[in-house]
Order: C-alpha cells, then structure tokens, then sequence
C-alpha cells in the first residue's frame, strides 16, 4: 500500500503544530455493547500511551455506551458517530446494522469522511465489526490498519481479509493465530498478550470472602466457586453449572455455591435464565447465583476459593490472568489459550474440556490441602507478574506501532 497519503496528512500536521507529529492512534468500537475484555485490553493500552509519542483516540459508534464511560474513567476522551450504521454480518445482524449495499451507499463514505478529519497515521480494530467496517476505508484513505485479533483462530476475517488489508496482525495468543490464512502472514504477524494491572492494595482475600459470604446469605463455610465474564455460548456458563453439580457429588458434607459474574452478552439469548433453568433441574436451585454485572470484580473474584474457567476455544482469558494476580486458585478447560497461561499443577490445573465433572477432583484437592494452595496460588502470581504487565504490553504494542510507519520523523515529512 502506499504510504502518500499517510505522508501528505501528516504534512499538513506538521505545518499546524510543529516539526515532531507524534503517532495518532484511531480506536473504533461499537458503543452499544456490553464493556467485554477486549474494551479493557484495548483502552488500558490507548490510555498508556506515551503521548510525547503516540495520541490515541477514541471513537465510538452509536452511543457512547459502557466502552465509552470505561474510557472515560482511563482519562480518555471519547468521540460518538451516532448517525453511521454499521455492516453486520447476516447471521448475527443487530438492529440498525447496515447490509452490505447500505453499507457501500452510506457508511463507507462516511467513515471515509471521519479518517479524512481525524488524520490518523494507524487505525487500530479490537474486534470482528470493526475489523469489518474499518479495513477497506483504511486502506482508500492510506491508513495503516493493525488488526488485534481476540477470537477463533478459524475466524474467515483474520484468514481472509486481514492477510489483505492489514498492515501488521496481532494475536492474543499462540492459539488463536490465523489457522489457514489466504496468504502468508508471518512477515506481519506477533503474538502480544494482553495488559493487566496489579490491583492495588491487594484486596484482602478472608475480607472478601465474608463480602461474598453477607450479600445471598451464605454459611461460613460454604465453598465458593466463582465464573467471570459475559454470560456466552463460548465461556459456557451452562457448563460451569454443572461443574458446581459435580463438585457438590465430590463434596457432599460441604455447601457448594456457584457464583456467577457478568451478564449476558446477547440478551436475547437469555442465558441468565437458562442458568437458573439448568440449576434448579440439577437440585442446585439455592446455590447458583446470578451476581450481575460488578465494578469492584477484582474484590469478588478475591472472595473465591476457585475460579472455573469453562470456557472453549477462548483465545486468553482476562480473568484467568485477573485471578492469578489475586491469589485465586484457577482450574480452566485444557483448550484454547488457557494451557498458554496455566502449567498445570504448578500455576493452576487443567482438565478435559468436555467433563464438567473434571473440575471436582482438583476442587477437592485445594479444599483439603491448604498448602498446596499457597504453593501453586505463589507460583501463579509470580508469573503474572513477570509476564503480564500492562508496561510489557504498551512497549510490544508500540514498537509495532512504530514499524508499521516510516522511522524518522524529519524522513516521513521530507517524502510528503
């Protein structure tokens, strides 16, 4: 792609605000969503940012939204462009959403328009719609486009398009990298984890436990088994239901509860309720609870003997990762990113996707062994740290930034 455009915008830059041009940043993202990880990924890089470097900015379609307010809360400011619908695929189109004949009549030259007025040097897209929309006017307006891939592997937009359209490729995870893209795509490709924040204070775990304890009217010594996450088809929160089942076969002189964090991504798919529905037809009707969306979800997962990860194919899991700073002990699916970030029985453990009764055999070990706990929770949380730094991740995300465009500043105005 040529770099001409690119060079003339940042021309006209120069010339209203001085020699050095620092690097703009465009975030698209859908407004009328639920927040999800890839928002907290995405906005926790935009928001540390060198900005004698880099200036990031935000772009929100529709409404501002929960990925609006969590931007706002990073010290970001936020752009709304409510008047442009979106193309969405056939099978899963939202209302409002934009078929492809509408798609070309009105968004693409409006979001033409918006490049042509914020002048970015990178559009960076987080997730499916935005690669969708974003790539061919990128690529018209002589944007670099770097396309963050989050999802399947097998996904048709990062092995068909992104080989294409994208200036760089960055996937989450060594799993989730494109499986069998229309080109090779090595020369373009880096897996980057994503960025996380120790909590800071620690929340204290015995204090967050009694919180967790006081809000359904639990007994002291209830064990507490925790999910995190939207409620969808692929974190399966049905599963993590009858996981808690199993584990309460495994431990029947114990109350086992199962607490569920989050809401349900598509609400019409009404998970929450088929959670409820598969509890109760499980005997499990007073121990699963439906805890909702929370603010302070670093406190809850704290307040948890174990986080179940029953998730398939996730790419990387931010609650994972989330619960290892925290001294939760985590037990996740032997699928997806997962065995990227878990050793098992050393950091974590690991068990067959497909059983939810694997889940109770390490359950029972941690609630016996209190040693082992402090051991493998140590382990766990010392590797958080030395892998998962939101630091690491801004310096890998920003040398990449820094290659997709021409090195020397005084280089790139000369060629304008």
């Amino acid at each position: 792609m040529s770099l001409a455009p690119l060079r003339a915008r940042r021309a006209v830059r120069q010339e209203q605000r001085g020699w050095f041009v620092a690097v703009r940043v465009l975030f698209p993202f859908a407004g009328d969503t639920v927040l999800g990880g890839s928002h907290v990924s995405a906005l926790k890089l935009a928001a540390s940012l060198d900005r004698s470097r880099f200036e990031p900015h935000v772009l929100l379609h529709q409404a501002e939204g929960a990925p609006g307010a969590y931007a706002r809360s990073l010290g970001l400011a936020v752009e709304v462009l409510e008047e442009v619908p979106l193309l969405g695929a056939r099978r899963n189109r939202r209302p409002g959403d934009a078929g492809v004949l509408a798609y070309f009549r009105r968004s693409y030259p409006a979001l033409r328009a918006a490049l042509r007025r914020i002048r970015p040097d990178i559009v960076h897209t987080n997730e499916g719609r935005m690669h969708a929309n974003w790539m061919l006017p990128a690529r018209r307006e002589g944007c670099r486009l770097l396309w963050h891939h989050r999802q399947d592997p097998q996904a048709f937009g990062v092995n068909m398009l992104a080989p294409l359209f994208a200036g760089h490729i960055i996937s989450v995870s060594h799993f989730s990298k494109p499986a069998r893209p229309l080109r090779p795509v090595a020369h373009k490709l880096s897996v980057v984890r994503s960025p996380f924040d120790v909590p800071q204070p620690v929340p204290e775990r015995s204090a967050c436990r009694a919180m967790l304890l006081q809000a359904p009217g639990l007994p002291p010594e209830a064990l507490l088994l925790g999910y995190a996450g939207n409620l969808n088809s692929r974190k399966r929160p049905l599963h993590f239901v009858e996981a808690v089942r199993a584990v309460q076969d495994a431990l029947p002189e114990r109350p086992v509860h199962g607490l569920l964090f989050g809401r349900p991504e598509q609400p019409e798919q009404r998970l929450d309720a088929a959670c409820e529905a598969r509890a109760a037809a499980l005997g499990l009707g007073g121990q699963i609870h439906l805890m909702g969306f929370r603010s302070d979800i670093a406190a809850c997962m704290a307040g948890l003997d174990a986080l179940l990860v029953t998730a398939l194919s996730e790419p990387f899991g931010r609650t994972l990762i989330e619960a290892m700073f925290l001294g939760t002990p985590v037990i996740a699916t032997r699928h997806g990113g997962n065995p990227e970030a878990i050793t098992d029985g050393c950091t974590g453990f690991l068990v067959d996707p497909q059983d939810p009764a694997a889940f109770a055999a390490p359950v029972a070990r941690l609630a016996a062994d209190p040693a082992l706990q402090a051991r493998l929770t140590a382990a766990a949380r010392k590797e958080a740290l030395a892998q998962y730094s939101t630091a690491r991740h801004v310096a890998e995300v920003s040398g990449i930034y820094r290659r997709l465009l021409p090195q020397n500043p005084a280089e790139r105005l000369a060629n304008a």
